[in-house]
């Protein structure tokens, strides 16, 4: 088809664009290459699986969140598959005139049929996109309006100019067998036209250079856009986290010269990876509580501003020239961004690419509150109270166990061989509606026959607020303690009420074992075996089991918020729904977000202990959806959600509807 010359200026195109591409492509890989170490190359098989399964069959973007988007994002997908394919034919056929990459088979007919029918697919959601974009204009796409404008544009050019060149290929050959519709339709009007040989002659060639310029500076303009992750989400699938979502990188507080992320060389080869795979959909962004309260807090920012950063330093990064990077929070973040927080993980829930948020805004925390001593200013109460008397009240720590008088509870310091250790908590232990879930608990406990103890004023807080406020200092000594106790009594099983507790002894204090030398390898081997139940989980199995008895249900119409750390952090999703289904004649009714896309209470990330002075109040996000369920009782599993709702209830003037947590609605449910 090509000249010798032709052909020439050709092979030097091919050059220069691979060049073109190439190179940027190498630097980006440098910077990523630059961050810290981290092992992501466990489970290979999962891993592998996972990413294909993601990828090739766009798992990824159908997700419930704007699902219909996500379907139209398959068409522009599996269009680039199939328009891949037929630019390497495009280009061989340059050298082999007449040449097809599947041959004059059966399936090379059938082929030519699915080009033509994604070129049309293609162009539909080019233009929904276009409309969407820059007609509608949603909050998440606010940035970014010129790269996607390019794309649009060479996703446009690309499918046309192929049409243009396969329109005049089967004006010039009529006489090939193809199911090309496009192209074979709009050929023979061109050829009956009158146009002579040469004519189209011309035009086929002309309409082969342009297809091959238009999709080479595609292809040279990728690397410098967000289209970059068409590249980089196999990756960023493939080593995504398989450890609980909640979990953060321990410190070595001993050992480490810096203390979370002061600098982008700070951050992992991960972190960076993860910012140059974000193609700013900003799904994180809708679903955020903080962004929904009007908070300056946007996940979707924290990526964003993350990849520009490391385009600006990536040079330093490369020659490690940390000394001359700025600190992020001077450079590029402020402290309404990472103090907004709540760590729900809806973020990461909902990123196509799987992006992790959490690891580094605490990153960020950590090194505010350990290298810097910056952080909001009621803070500091609150970590005096924990450091003095191991609780966020700061209430002396021998009135803990208070809530047990006229109660007939045991200690596990005088019954060590009780089968399950009933952990109080800090909410259990102080808070008066925290204390009313404890007593219900154990009335349900010693109906069921469950052989509890409790540690009494030998319990500390589990930590969870402090690590989730960057306080990783104070608590590795709180799990420290905690888990001397453990080994101490030797604990099998551990009941919680709480969440935070939950995910907290379930997911973190295992890994706090690598830092501990007074626990030996056979004492390591046990505390990891310790059975973590949350109460819903047990009530839920105890009503399966028949071993507790409820009157007969009532007429109440119940409706239940997930607490995140529950639910989308640890998966006990169904069982407290198990449990309501028992309660009530009527069906529950579902809040609009819910089970793994609830809304967070807006406790969460240890915001339960700071001023929230900043935007609208997540809680009051909340109770609005409640209200307008129209459900008579709201059901909670955390002490800290029963807080927040209720508390937006009161502000919202309505008494009409009550917040109980579960252990609560079944005690009141029992038969005497």
């Amino acid at each position: 088809m090509l000249t010798s010359f032709e052909k020439v200026i050709f092979v030097f195109i091919i050059i220069a664009t691979f060049f073109a591409f190439a190179l940027p492509v190498f630097y980006r890989y440098r910077i990523i290459r630059s961050g810290l170490p981290e092992k992501r190359f466990d489970k290979l098989l999962k891993r592998i699986k996972n990413a294909l399964a993601k990828v090739f069959l766009q798992k990824c973007t159908l997700k419930n969140e704007r699902l219909f988007t996500g379907f139209i994002h398959v068409f522009i997908f599996y269009g680039a598959l199939t328009f891949d394919t037929m630019t390497i034919n495009h280009i061989l056929e340059g050298f082999f005139e007449n040449f097809f990459i599947f041959g004059q088979s059966n399936f090379a007919l059938f082929f030519s049929f699915i080009v033509d029918l994604f070129a049309i697919l293609v162009l539909v959601a080019v233009i929904f996109f276009i409309i969407k974009r820059y007609i509608i204009r949603p909050k998440a796409y606010a940035t970014t309006l010129l790269d996607s404008g390019m794309i649009y544009f060479f996703l446009i050019m690309v499918t046309l100019s192929y049409l243009y060149f396969e329109i005049f290929a089967h004006a010039n050959h009529p006489q090939t067998e193809s199911l090309a519709f496009l192209g074979s339709y709009f050929g023979n009007i061109i050829r009956n036209s009158g146009l002579n040989y040469p004519l189209l002659s011309a035009h086929l060639k002309i309409s082969w250079w342009l297809h091959i310029l238009i999709v080479f500076s595609f292809i040279a303009y990728v690397p410098h856009s967000k289209y970059f992750h068409m590249l980089t989400s196999p990756f960023n699938l493939f080593f995504r986290s398989h450890k609980p979502m909640s979990e953060l990188a321990l410190i070595n507080i001993e050992k480490a010269e810096v203390f979370g992320v002061e600098k982008a060389s700070d951050f992992t080869w991960k972190d960076f990876l993860d910012a140059f795979t974000c193609m700013e959909c900003g799904r994180c962004q809708d679903v955020c509580p903080a962004f929904a309260s009007e908070k300056p807090l946007s996940p979707k920012m924290i990526i964003f501003n993350l990849k520009n950063h490391l385009r600006q330093e990536g040079k330093k990064l490369i020659k490690n020239k940390k000394d001359e990077l700025e600190p992020l929070m001077k450079d590029i973040y402020s402290e309404g961004e990472i103090w907004t927080c709540t760590t729900c993980g809806a973020c990461t829930h909902v990123c196509p690419v799987e992006i992790e948020h959490i690891p580094k805004i605490v990153g960020l925390r950590r090194s505010q509150v350990l290298m810097e001593s910056k952080f909001p200013s009621e803070l500091n109460t609150f970590f005096r109270n924990m450091e003095a008397n191991s609780n966020p009240w700061g209430i002396g720590f021998a009135s803990r166990a208070d809530w047990t008088k006229e109660l007939n509870i045991k200690l596990i310091s005088e019954h060590p061989e009780t089968e399950y250790l009933f952990w109080v908590g800090c909410s259990g232990s102080f808070d008066e509606e925290g204390k009313n879930i404890t007593k219900a608990m154990v009335s349900i406990m010693n109906k069921a026959g469950i052989d509890f103890a409790i540690l009494g004023t030998e319990e500390k807080c589990c930590g969870d607020s402090a690590r989730r406020l960057g306080n990783e200092y104070l608590f590795q000594m709180l799990a420290g303690e905690n888990i001397e106790l453990f080994k101490k009594y030797k604990i099998k099983k551990i009941i919680v009420t709480c969440p935070h507790g939950y995910n907290t002894f379930k997911n973190e204090y295992s890994r706090i074992l690598e830092l501990l030398p007074t626990v030996s390898p056979e004492e390591k081997e046990e505390l990891q075996k310790i059975e973590v139940i949350h109460h819903v989980r047990l009530i839920n199995n105890l009503l399966k089991e028949g071993r507790l008895r409820l009157k007969p249900k009532k007429e109440n119409l119940f409706t239940y918020h997930d607490s995140c750390y529950l639910g989308r952090h640890n998966g006990i999703i169904d069982e407290p729904r198990e449990v309501l289904s028992r309660l009530s004649k009527k069906k529950m009714v579902e809040l609009n977000n819910n089970r793994e896309h609830s809304f967070c209470c807006g406790a969460g990330g240890g915001l339960m202990w700071t001023e929230e002075s900043l935007g609208k109040r997540i809680n009051h996000l909340r109770t609005d959806e409640m209200i307008l369920s129209q459900a008579e009782v709201a059901a909670t599993s955390c002490p800290f959600c029963l807080t927040m709702l209720q508390d937006g209830l009161k502000d919202k003037e309505n008494t009409e509807m009550k917040v109980k947590d579960i252990a609560q609605l079944v005690a009141e449910s029992l038969e005497d």
